[in-house]
């Protein structure tokens, strides 16, 4: 930088730094074998002193374990299940349950606590909150979420989160993701970090304790979102290779409950809508306003139809409907069961949420359940099954409620 003559030179603050900073002599650095002691001549053998630790230096305490995943005393009769690495403990570590209820069904996650979340936000603390989602499957259909603490790296939420019409099957292949992100009210909630748990390593009505260092991971997107090369690569492939075993690369849209029952004193099939759970949300405002139809096929004379009542604003609707298919059993044993689920929209075409067809053609719990109804009249069998975004031709043309 150049003056005029006779001005006085003034220095930016880059070489006023670059000049003044003068970090003065430069120690050694101590060296481990100055903790422990040496032996050497001398009269004691101790090297004439050297041996002792040095005056200033602390002995270094080293926390158990326990301490440093900030475990505490499971309950009594849960399996307790956590890790440590270097390279994860930088993001905290997250202390769970998780219970598979195999009689009703149901899957328990019990969110507890998390401690020494990675600072998120310019106050050096986090907004924290935990969702989860059953992969492979649609992450819309099957989210759930904690509430958010604000202000804390320590957050404690003891929140019991549910999973309803999880079969053996899923706990077979299915993989929950639990992620915990920081919530930011003027642009978008930021990733903070996730772990992956085989619902294959839980055991019926046993109660298994997690304590774990959340992973860098970066959330994937759905199998059926995946391209075929990303979906080679991706963490979930055995999932996936699993799911191709079965009835194919299909976007699960959420589970029904259903009851079958022959009646041999009515001669005819009791078809009963119980519920649906944690179906795809189809409306803007997050949910759906779903309703369900079943048909008969082959149908003839299109006289099969049924209908539910519409639910509003709902992804877990409580039906409780009976319909009645009066026939003869070995007829019946010819026919194929479909049941949709639709979303009501007032003005336009309603919205296919996903179906499920049981019959002799159908696989896996379908038809499992289909063979059980017609050797095993006057039973009324209640079963879940997945939604999947197959529509059966014949419903493409019925879209209206």
């Amino acid at each position: 930088m150049r003056g005029r003559r006779g001005d006085r030179m003034t220095i930016n603050i880059q070489e006023h730094m670059a000049i003044n900073v003068c970090p003065g002599p430069i120690r050694p650095i101590r060296q481990i074998s100055d903790y422990f002691p040496r032996l050497g001549p001398g009269p004691d053998g101790g090297g004439g002193g050297c041996g002792e630790a040095p005056a200033r230096l602390a002995p270094l305490a080293l926390a158990p374990p326990a301490a440093l995943l900030g475990a505490t005393t499971p309950e009594d009769g849960a399996e307790v299940d956590s890790y440590d690495s270097d390279d994860t403990t930088a993001l905290g570590t997250l202390e769970f349950d998780l219970l598979y209820d195999q009689a009703s069904c149901t899957l328990h996650c019990s969110i507890l606590r998390a401690k020494g979340l990675k600072p998120m936000d310019f106050n050096g603390l986090a907004d924290p909150y935990v969702k989860l989602h059953l992969l492979p499957g649609a992450c819309k259909a099957n989210k759930l979420k904690t509430k958010t603490q604000r202000n804390t790296l320590n957050p404690v939420w003891n929140e019991d989160l549910m999973y309803s019409g999880i079969t053996d099957d899923d706990i077979t292949h299915k993989v929950l993701r639990i992620t915990v992100c920081d919530e930011d009210k003027l642009s978008h909630n930021e990733f903070i970090g996730e772990i992956r748990v085989p619902l294959r390593r839980l055991k019926p009505s046993q109660k298994k304790h997690f304590n774990i260092c959340l992973e860098r991971q970066v959330p994937l997107a759905s199998p059926s979102s995946m391209s075929a090369a990303l979906r080679g690569i991706s963490c979930y492939l055995k999932e996936l290779e699993q799911a191709e075993q079965g009835p194919g690369l299909l976007e699960e849209r959420g589970r029904i409950l259903l009851s079958l029952s022959y009646s041999s004193r009515r001669r005819g099939l009791l078809v009963g809508i119980v519920r649906c759970a944690h179906l795809a949300a189809m409306d803007v405002n997050g949910y759906s306003d779903p309703y369900v139809k079943t048909y008969l096929r082959p149908d003839v004379d299109k006289k099969s139809k049924h209908k539910t009542c519409v639910k509003k604003k709902t992804l877990n609707p409580e039906f409780n409907e009976e319909f009645f298919y009066e026939m003869e059993l070995p007829t019946l044993a010819t026919k194929t069961l479909e049941v949709t689920v639709w979303d009501y929209d007032i003005g336009k075409s309603n919205d296919f949420i996903g179906g499920v067809s049981l019959g002799p053609g159908a696989r896996g719990e379908a038809r499992k359940h289909w063979s059980d109804c017609l050797q095993q009249p006057d039973a009324a069998l209640e079963r879940w099954h997945t939604l999947t975004s197959e529509l059966p031709p014949a419903a493409g043309a019925l879209p209206s409620a």
